[in-house]
C-alpha cells in the first residue's frame, strides 16, 4: 500500500521543530519526535501551494535515528532567507492531531480583502470581531454539545478555512480543523466580564477556527435546571456575518438532535463557489450605479468622526418597547418603507443636524447589505463573510417632507440589491470625483428565527432556545449602530465607538431612539423634515462633532518573569503567549521547567500580516537591551505561533545574535513534558543556550 504525501501526523505524540537563525549562513530546522519523511515532503509541498512566492530553495533530510531529524536548505541567495516561511513551515510539522496538509487555495474576496486589511492595520485584537449570545433552557449533555461542534466543523468548509500571509491574501481551506470550546461553571464568571474578556482576545483569521464557542454552565450533576446554560459565540466578519452563524446554529442543533453527529457530506454550495460566482460578474452596471457623484452643486455634511486610534471603545445600548416597535414597523409600511429605512432616515436627519447644516445637504453614510439578495443559486443557505458596507447618499431639505425622504432611501436600497457583492474598495475606486467618506455604519439585522421543526424537536427534549443575540462589533468606521430584535421583538439599538466621543454618540442614540418613537405618533404625509428636527430643540443644541487628535500609540507590554536564571550568562526562554492557553498552564510549565535559563512570557502576536509585524517588533523591542545583550536567547510557541516566533527571531538575528525559533506541539501534552522537551530544544551539546 502507498504512503499518502498528504498523510496526518502522528495522532498520540508531540513533535518538537527549533529553528536556527543566523545572520550568515542559511537555516537549518531540527525536528524531534515520531515524523515521518513523507510528511515532512508533504508539509513541504504544502508550503510551496500556499506560498507561490517563497523561494525555491532545495531542502535536504538528514536521519539521525528514530525521531531526530535534521532539514537543511541549500541553494538560496542571500537575500532571499528572510522571506522563506519557515515559522510556517514549523507550525505544519507540528500541527499533529489538529489538522493535515491536504488543502484547498482561492483567492479571497474584495471584501474579505477589506475586512482584513482593516483588522491588520490596527493594534485592537477585538476589530471586526463579532460575538451572539443566547441562552439554553432545559437538560445540556457537555459531551454531545462538543461532538455537534465538531460535526459542524467537520461539514462546513467555511470552519476550516484561514487566510494566508501573502500581499495579496488568499484562502486556505484545510480539510480538518478542530474548533476551540471554552466549558465554564456557573458561577465561574460574571456574563458580561466574560463576553468583554473574550472579545477582546479577538480571532486571528489566519489561524484555523474563526469561531470559538464558549458554554457557561450545564451538565452539571445536582445544578439546578432552572438556572439556564448560556451559550457564547464569538467569530470574526472577514469569513462570516451573522447571517451564517444563524445558519451554524441551526446545523448544530441538528447534530445535537442526532446524538452529535450531522448526515451526509460537506455543504453545498459553499464560498468556493461563491468564489468562483463571483469572478464571473460583470462589474460595468455596478461601476456606472455607484460610480456618479453629481450632486447638483449642493452642499454636502462633512465627515463628523475621525478614527482615534484609542484603544478603549465605548458601547451604548437603547430598546423600543414591544408596542413601540410595532407601532414603527407599521408606520414606516404606510410609508412603503419597513423598520431599517425608518433607521436610515433618522439616522441622516441626526447627521444632518450634528453637522450644523443649513438648507438642502448631502449626507453620507454607509449600511450593512446582507449580501443575501444577489442571483447566486443557494446564497441565502451559504455561509460565509457576504454581508459587508455600501455607502449611502440622501439629500436632507428642511422644507422636503418625511415620506419623500423614506421614499428616496427605499428606492436606493432597491436599486443597489442586486449590487451587494460588491465592497467599498471597488466603489471608491469607481468614484468620479472627490466625495466625502461615509464615517458611520448602521447595520439592521433581520428577525432572527429558529425553523419550527427543529423547535418542535428541541421541545420534545425538553429544551426551549431562543435565536442567538448579535452583541456589537468594532469595525472600519469610528461610530458603529447595530440594530436588532430581542428575544421578546424589541427593537435594539447598539452603538460602538471610541471611548473619548461617548457624550455625543450617547446623545446621538438618544434622538435617534427618541424620533423613533415619535415619528409613528405625529408625522404624517405633509410633515416636513424641518418639523422632525424641531422636535430636538428642547434636548439640546446637537452635537459639536469634530476631529480629534489621535492618541500615542502604547508601547508593547513588557515581558513578564516566569522563572529567573539560574546563573548570570544563563540566556533566555521567551515564551509567547497562546490563544486559549491560560496564564496558569505557563506557571506550570515555568515551574517543571530545569535549564538554567530565564523564562519570560512574551505578548501574543497575530500570525500574520501588518500587525503581525508590528506586534514582533513590539515584542522584541519591549524585551530591552538586557536581553538582547546575552549570547543566549530562544524564541518559543506552540502550533501556530511559529511565524510570529520565526519573525522575533529574525529580527534578533539581524542584531547580531543567533537565536533559535521552538515550535512545540501541545496536542494532549501536559506541562511537565512540555517542560522537558522545552528545555531539550534550547540547551545545547554542552547544556545550554549559544
Amino acid at each position: 500500500m502507498t504512503t499518502s504525501r498528504f498523510a496526518r501526523l502522528p495522532q498520540g505524540e508531540p513533535i518538537t521543530v527549533v529553528v536556527e537563525i543566523g545572520p550568515s549562513a542559511l537555516p537549518v530546522l531540527e525536528l524531534h519526535g515520531p515524523i515521518e519523511s513523507t510528511h515532512i515532503e508533504a508539509a513541504l509541498d504544502s508550503i510551496a501551494t500556499c506560498h507561490p512566492d517563497a523561494p525555491a530553495w532545495t531542502a535536504d533530510l538528514e536521519s539521525r535515528g528514530p525521531g531526530q531529524h535534521t532539514l537543511r536548505f541549500t541553494d538560496g541567495a542571500d537575500d532571499e532567507r528572510s522571506e522563506f516561511p519557515l515559522g510556517a513551515l514549523a507550525d505544519l510539522l507540528t500541527h499533529a492531531g489538529r489538522g493535515s496538509f491536504m488543502t484547498r487555495c482561492l483567492p479571497a474576496t474584495p471584501l474579505q480583502r477589506d475586512l482584513l486589511a482593516d483588522a491588520d492595520t490596527h493594534p485592537d485584537p477585538g476589530r471586526q470581531v463579532e460575538q451572539a449570545a443566547w441562552d439554553w433552557h432545559g437538560p445540556l449533555d457537555v459531551a454531545r454539545f462538543t461532538a455537534a461542534w465538531h460535526s459542524v466543523f467537520t461539514h462546513e468548509s467555511v470552519l476550516r478555512t484561514t487566510f494566508d500571509d501573502q500581499p495579496e491574501p488568499g484562502l486556505v481551506v484545510q480539510d480538518h480543523a478542530e474548533p476551540e470550546i471554552v466549558r465554564l461553571p456557573h458561577g465561574a464568571a460574571e456574563w458580561h466580564s466574560l463576553v468583554e474578556a473574550d472579545r477582546r482576545r479577538g480571532i486571528d483569521p489566519r489561524r484555523p477556527g474563526p469561531l470559538r464557542i464558549t458554554l457557561l454552565g450545564g451538565g452539571q450533576p445536582g445544578h439546578s435546571p432552572a438556572q439556564p446554560a448560556r451559550v457564547l459565540l464569538t467569530y470574526h466578519h472577514a469569513l462570516l456575518d451573522s447571517w451564517s452563524v444563524r445558519l451554524l446554529v441551526r446545523e448544530f442543533y441538528r447534530a445535537y438532535l442526532a446524538g452529535g453527529t450531522l448526515p451526509g457530506g460537506e455543504r453545498r454550495p459553499d464560498m468556493t463557489d461563491y468564489v468562483t460566482w463571483l469572478a464571473q460578474q460583470d462589474t460595468a452596471a455596478a461601476e456606472d450605479f455607484f460610480g456618479s457623484t453629481d450632486t447638483g452643486g449642493l452642499v454636502s455634511v462633512p465627515p463628523l468622526f475621525t478614527d482615534t486610534g484609542s484603544r478603549a471603545e465605548g458601547r451604548s445600548r437603547l430598546r423600543l418597547t414591544k408596542e413601540e416597535t410595532a407601532a414603527l414597523a407599521n408606520w414606516a409600511a404606510t410609508w412603503g418603507g419597513g423598520e431599517s429605512i425608518a433607521l436610515q432616515a433618522v439616522w441622516a436627519l441626526l447627521l444632518y443636524r450634528a453637522g450644523r447644516a443649513e438648507g438642502p445637504s448631502q449626507v453620507r453614510f454607509a449600511t450593512t447589505a446582507a449580501g443575501r439578495s444577489i442571483l447566486f443559486e443557494g446564497v441565502e443557505r451559504t455561509p460565509g463573510a457576504l454581508a459587508g458596507p455600501l455607502p449611502q447618499t440622501v439629500l436632507v431639505d428642511p422644507d422636503a417632507t418625511v415620506p419623500q425622504l423614506i421614499t428616496d432611501l427605499r428606492d436606493r436600497c432597491l436599486n443597489q440589491a442586486a449590487y451587494e457583492w460588491v465592497s467599498a474598495s471597488q466603489i471608491d475606486a469607481w468614484t468620479r470625483g472627490p466625495r466625502p467618506p461615509a464615517d458611520t455604519l448602521l447595520t439592521f439585522e433581520a428577525p432572527p428565527r429558529v425553523l419550527p421543526e427543529l423547535e418542535a424537536d428541541l421541545a420534545a427534549a425538553g429544551i426551549q432556545v431562543q435565536p442567538p443575540q448579535t452583541l456589537g462589533a468594532r469595525t472600519a468606521f469610528p461610530v458603529t449602530l447595530i440594530a436588532h430584535h430581542d428575544r421578546s421583538g424589541c427593537l435594539v439599538l447598539t452603538a460602538s465607538y471610541d471611548q473619548v466621543r461617548l457624550s455625543e454618540i450617547t446623545e446621538l442614540l438618544a434622538h435617534a431612539a427618541l424620533l423613533l418613537r415619535e415619528l409613528p405618533r405625529g408625522a404624517g404625509p405633509r410633515t416636513t423634515l424641518g418639523e422632525v428636527l424641531a422636535l430636538l430643540t428642547h434636548m439640546g443644541s446637537g452635537a459639536a462633532v469634530g476631529p480629534v487628535e489621535a492618541e500615542a500609540e502604547e508601547s508593547g507590554p513588557l515581558p513578564t518573569v516566569l522563572r529567573h536564571p539560574a546563573h548570570a550568562g544563563a540566556g533566555a526562554v521567551g515564551l509567547l503567549q497562546a490563544p486559549g492557553i491560560s496564564r496558569a498552564f505557563y506557571d506550570q510549565l515555568a515551574h517543571a521547567y530545569r535549564g538554567p535559563e530565564e523564562l519570560l512570557l512574551l505578548a501574543p502576536v497575530p500570525a500574520g500580516g501588518t500587525r503581525a509585524d508590528v506586534a514582533a517588533r513590539a515584542v522584541y523591542d519591549a524585551l530591552g537591551s538586557r536581553i538582547r545583550s546575552r549570547a543566549g536567547l530562544a524564541f518559543a510557541g506552540f502550533s501556530g505561533d511559529g511565524v510570529a516566533a520565526c519573525a522575533i527571531a529574525r529580527l534578533a538575528a539581524a542584531d547580531g545574535h543567533r537565536p533559535r525559533a521552538v515550535v512545540l506541539d501541545a496536542t494532549g501534552t501536559g506541562p511537565d513534558d512540555l517542560a522537558r522537551r522545552l528545555a531539550s530544544a534550547v540547551g545545547c551539546r554542552n547544556g545550554g543556550l549559544t
